[in-house]
Formats: C-alpha cells, structure tokens, sequence
C-alpha cells in the first residue's frame, strides 16, 4: 500500500513542525500524551556506547526527521519529555516573542550538564524547526531539506560523512525508501553507519530494509517489544488505523487500546549483525 494513502490516516500535525519555537509543538502533543522520544533513549543510548566505544571517538549521529531536537536534547542531557513539556508551556513563556525563547533556550540547554558526547546532525523538511535547533545549539548542524522531493546538495553530502548512526523517533512513513536511497551512497563512503529506526507499526519497513540490503545491510526487528508513541488524536484516526492494521493482517495490539504503537529496527552491515540485538541493549 502506498504510503501517501496510509499518511491520510495519521492526524495531520504538520502545523506544530513548522514553528519558530517548540512551544506549539509541546501545547499540541501534550494532549495526546506523545513520549516516544524518551522510550527511544534507552535504545539509542547503549548503541551510541557500544559504537563510541568500538570507535574508541565520539559517535555523530543523524537525526532523520528531528524537528526541533527533541532527541538530541535528551540524549545529551539529564531530562526528559516531562522537563521539557514543563518548560515549553511555562505560563512565563506565552507571551514571549520567538527570539526571546531561542535566546533563552540556548542559555538553558548551555548550563545543562552533558551526559552524552555524541554530535547529533538534524535533517528536517521544516526549515523553521531546523533554524531554531540551530540557533539554540541542541543541533551541532541541522539541515531543512525533504530528501522525498529534493536531491541531496552536495555540501549536506558533505556533512554527512562523518556519521556513524542514523536514527528516527516516528518519520517513517513520511520518510520512504526514497529518501534512504539518496542518503545511503553518501553515508556509505568510507564508513558502515548502523541505522536504529522506531516506526508505528502501519508502515511497513519492508521496503526501507530491501533498499539498504542493497548496500551489505541486514535489519533485525527487536521482538516481543513495542513502544507507545501517544494517544489517537480522535475516533477517527483511530478506526483508520485499526482498518490499515487488518488489511495487513496484524493483530491490533495496543493500538485497540487507543495507542499508537511503534517497533525498533536495526539495520547494521553483516560483518556487525553477529551480536544479537537484544545482548546489544542488555535485554
């Protein structure tokens, strides 16, 4: 099934993406409960270890679809999407003025211990959520590109050569195939970057896996393992869901109970596959 028509299903919540600031975003998602970015970090941060330590360096990971970095703020610090809702829909905040708050951000994520030394590149079709990732320095680079409609600029190639971890909290769907066949020729050179991927389960990852098989990729599927993303925005969005579910044939599992559910994949090159997934994030 074409993933334009599984998109007209999923609320669209194209709006809060393209803010200057995340205070939408938080008001929004705050309502469907969304906290897929904090059960992701216990995922990404054993691979950025065992890869940090294999490297024996630092691991620069690409954030595909990282809106305002989100991601990149938990993982390299101490707080989760509670401090970080807290924060963005401070009543303080309402009337502050967008540079205000990206002024006030990068001094409040600057005086925020670093747990993690990773080096996170943002690649986002929201230019307004990539300049506020950049200017706040959550982003140590953010590119605004919608690598589905555009070509990859050869300076963005550029900048993505050192990457040694691709990753996603829930873009895929929107992001396809397409988009990891343009990425794949340039992180591949000179480097295998492992690809750690959360995806709601009504978009196969079929094909997405059968594009980087072509480059020496095996993808493992983390079992009997699944992971809330948020709450339906409506009964609607939820029957859509459920009917894109049977068609493939899975059992509703969760999302009967009004959740939207994502599985992890890891797609690694063979010579790296040995180690089961599991072992590799201490399960």
């Amino acid at each position: 099934m074409p993933h334009g028509e599984i998109d007209t299903v999923k609320a669209d919540m194209t709006h809060i993406y393209n803010q200057p600031d995340p205070r939408h975003y938080f008001r929004e998602l705050g309502k469907v409960d969304y906290k897929l970015p904090d059960r992701a970090k216990p995922v990404f941060s054993p691979l950025i270890n065992y890869l940090e330590n294999r490297k024996e360096a630092p691991v620069c990971a690409l954030d595909l679809g990282c809106s305002y970095g989100i991601n990149a703020a938990l993982l390299k610090h101490d707080i989760d999407m509670d401090d970080l809702h807290k924060r963005w829909t401070d009543p303080q905040f309402d009337s502050a003025t967008p540079e205000e708050i990206i002024d006030a951000d990068r001094r409040f994520f600057n005086d925020l211990p670093v747990t993690n030394m990773a080096t996170v590149i943002g690649l986002d079709s929201s230019a307004l959520a990539i300049s506020y990732g950049n200017k706040t320095g959550l982003l140590d680079a953010g590119m605004a590109l919608d690598l589905e409609e555009e070509h990859l600029p050869d300076a963005t190639a550029k900048a993505l050569l050192p990457v040694d971890l691709v990753m996603s909290t829930g873009c895929i769907g929107y992001v396809t195939e397409t988009s990891f066949a343009k990425l794949m020729p340039v992180i591949t050179q000179g480097r295998q970057p492992w690809l750690a991927n959360f995806v709601l389960r009504m978009y196969p990852f079929d094909p997405i896996a059968q594009e980087l098989a072509k480059h020496g990729y095996v993808t493992e599927k983390l079992d009997n393992e699944q992971f809330v993303q948020r709450t339906f925005v409506s009964r609607e969005e939820q029957e859509g869901v459920l009917e894109r579910l049977a068609h493939q044939g899975l059992d509703p599992v969760g999302e009967d109970g009004g959740k939207l559910i994502a599985e992890f994949y890891l797609s690694r090159p063979k010579q790296d596959a040995e180690k089961p997934l599991r072992d590799l994030l201490g399960l």
